[in-house]
C-alpha cells in the first residue's frame, strides 16, 4: 500500500489532535476562558479546524447524519427563539452552538475514521486519571477544597464541623458534584482502552486507572454521584460480562433485579445520609420552577433559570440552577426546548442500548455513561457547566455514530468486532471478526469467557 500523500497525513492527524485536546480541556480546563478575538474562543478554533479537516478529508453529509438530528433542531430552534425574541445575550446560545458543533465533530470523526475509538479510549483513561488523582491529592493532602460532609453524607460547615468534617474533593473542577459527573460520564469508555491494547500488563493498568477513577467518585460524598456510580457499573457489567450467557428471559430478570438494586441502594443511601433537608430544598426549586414555566412558554433564556429561581424561592439562597437537567430546559426554552431536549434522551438511550444488545463495545460503554449521568441529573444539572456539557455532547457523538441515521438501515461504520488481537482469546478458540470492513476491525462482546484482566 503506497504512502498517504503528506495533505492526506495531515488531514487524517489534525481531527485526532482535536479530538484530543477538546477532551483534555473538558478534563483539565487549560485552555483560557478568554476568546482569541471577538467570539473566537480556543476550543472554537480548534473544532472549526476539525470539522474543515474533516469535510476537506472527504467527510460528506451524510457523514454527519445521526437519529439525533430532529431533536437537535428542535432545542437550537427553541433556544434561538427565546433569545432572540426574549431579547437576551447570545453569549449562551453560541454556548450551545459550540457543544452542538462538538457532537458532530465526533460525529464525522468516527463515520471517517473507524479507528478513531481507539484515540478516544486512550484519551479518556489520561483525562479520568488526571481528575481523579487531583481528587485523591486533595484528600490525602487535607487540601481545604470549601465543601464539606460527614460520612453519613450530611452537609456539615467546614470550620464548624471539627472532626467529623471530611473534605469532599473537587479534583480539576468547582464542585464536588461536577467532578462526580464527568468521572460518571465518562469512566465507562476505559472499557474501550482495556480492548485496545493487546497485552496483559497493559489492560492491568488500564483497569487500575478505572479503579482509581471510581474510588475519586467515593470522595466526593455526593449522593446522586454514588448511584450514578452503582448504576453505571451495573450497566456495564451487566451488559459486558453476565449479558452474553443469558437468554432472553434470564436477562430480563436480570434487568429487574439490577434496577429494584438500585433503587434499595438510592434509598438506603438517602434514609442513611438524613437528606430530608436536602430534598426539601430541591422540592422549592422544582416547584418554583414549574409555577415559572407555566407563565413562561417562551422560556426565560438561557442560563437564567438559576436566577429566575432564586428570586421566586423566599429566603436567601441563591440557586444556579434548577436541580434538574429537563426541567433546566423547561424553564431556560419552554415546552418546545423540553421536548427536544427529552427527545435527545430517549434517543440516545434507545440508541446505545441497540448497539450494546448487538454486543458493541462502544454501545455498552456508552448506554452505561448515560445512564448513570442521566440519573445523576435527574436531581442536578452538571451540564449546566460548560466543560461537563462539551463532555456531553462528545459521548452523544461516539455513540450516535456507532448506530445508523435511520433506524432499518445498516451501520455506515464497521461495527464494533472483537478480533483475535485486542482481547485475550477465550480458552477454547480465538475470537472471529465479524466486521465488514477487516480493514479497522473494532472489538465486540461474545459469548465466550475472556481471560481474567490481571
Amino acid at each position: 500500500m503506497a504512502a498517504p500523500r503528506p495533505l492526506q497525513a495531515v488531514l487524517h492527524v489534525v481531527p485526532l489532535m482535536v479530538l484530543a485536546v477538546v477532551l483534555l480541556d473538558s478534563a483539565t480546563d487549560f485552555f483560557p476562558d478568554d476568546p482569541l478575538t471577538g467570539v473566537v474562543t480556543p476550543a472554537r478554533l480548534a473544532l472549526g479546524l476539525g470539522l474543515v479537516a474533516l469535510v476537506a478529508g472527504g467527510a460528506r453529509l451524510s457523514s454527519f447524519r445521526t437519529r439525533l438530528d430532529l431533536p437537535v433542531v428542535i432545542l437550537l430552534g427553541a433556544a434561538a427563539a427565546t433569545t432572540f425574541l426574549g431579547g437576551h445575550p447570545t453569549a449562551p446560545l453560541r454556548g450551545l452552538l459550540t457543544v452542538v458543533a462538538g457532537f458532530y465533530f465526533v460525529v464525522g470523526l468516527r463515520r471517517t475514521q473507524p479507528e478513531s475509538w481507539r484515540a478516544f479510549g486512550l484519551l479518556a483513561t489520561v483525562c479520568v486519571a488526571a481528575a481523579g488523582m487531583a481528587a485523591f491529592t486533595q484528600v490525602t493532602n487535607d487540601v481545604p477544597t470549601g465543601f464539606c460532609r460527614t460520612g453519613m453524607l450530611t452537609d456539615v460547615g467546614c470550620g464548624a464541623g471539627g472532626s467529623e468534617a471530611l473534605t469532599r474533593a473537587v479534583g480539576t473542577f468547582a464542585n464536588p458534584n461536577l467532578l462526580s459527573a464527568f468521572l460518571v460520564l465518562l469512566t465507562p469508555f476505559l472499557l474501550l482502552a482495556v480492548v485496545a491494547v493487546g497485552e496483559r500488563t497493559a489492560r492491568t493498568a488500564v483497569t487500575l486507572v478505572a479503579v482509581v477513577a471510581y474510588g475519586a467518585v467515593l470522595t466526593t460524598y455526593s449522593r446522586a454521584g454514588y448511584v450514578a456510580a452503582v448504576a453505571g457499573l451495573l450497566v456495564l457489567g451487566g451488559a459486558y460480562w453476565v449479558a452474553p450467557r443469558l437468554d432472553r428471559r434470564q436477562r430480563r430478570f436480570a434487568t429487574g433485579g439490577g434496577v429494584l438494586l438500585l433503587l434499595a441502594g438510592g434509598a438506603a443511601i438517602w434514609e442513611t445520609s438524613r437528606a430530608g433537608a436536602s430534598l426539601g430544598v430541591r422540592g422549592n426549586a422544582w416547584e418554583a420552577a414549574l409555577r415559572i414555566a407555566a407563565h413562561n412558554p417562551m422560556g426565560v433564556g438561557l442560563d437564567r433559570a438559576g436566577a429566575v429561581v432564586s428570586a421566586a424561592v423566599p429566603g436567601k439562597r441563591v440557586f444556579v440552577h434548577t436541580h434538574n437537567m429537563w426541567l433546566n430546559w423547561l424553564v431556560e426554552t419552554g415546552p418546545v426546548g423540553l421536548l427536544g431536549m427529552l427527545g435527545i434522551t430517549v434517543v440516545a438511550l434507545l440508541s446505545a442500548a441497540r448497539a450494546a444488545r448487538e454486543k458493541s463495545v462502544i454501545g455498552t460503554a456508552g448506554l452505561a455513561a448515560l445512564t448513570g449521568f442521566f440519573l445523576s441529573a435527574m436531581v442536578d444539572h452538571p451540564a449546566n457547566q460548560d466543560r461537563i456539557a462539551t463532555l456531553l455532547w462528545l459521548v452523544l457523538g461516539v455513540v450516535m455514530a456507532e448506530v445508523p441515521a435511520r433506524w432499518r438501515r445498516p451501520a455506515p461504520t464497521a461495527p464494533l468486532t472483537r478480533p483475535a488481537a485486542a482481547l485475550p482469546a477465550p480458552r477454547h478458540g480465538a475470537g472471529r471478526p465479524i466486521s465488514a470492513r477487516p480493514a479497522a476491525p473494532v472489538p465486540a462482546l461474545t459469548r465466550q469467557r475472556p481471560e481474567p484482566l490481571g
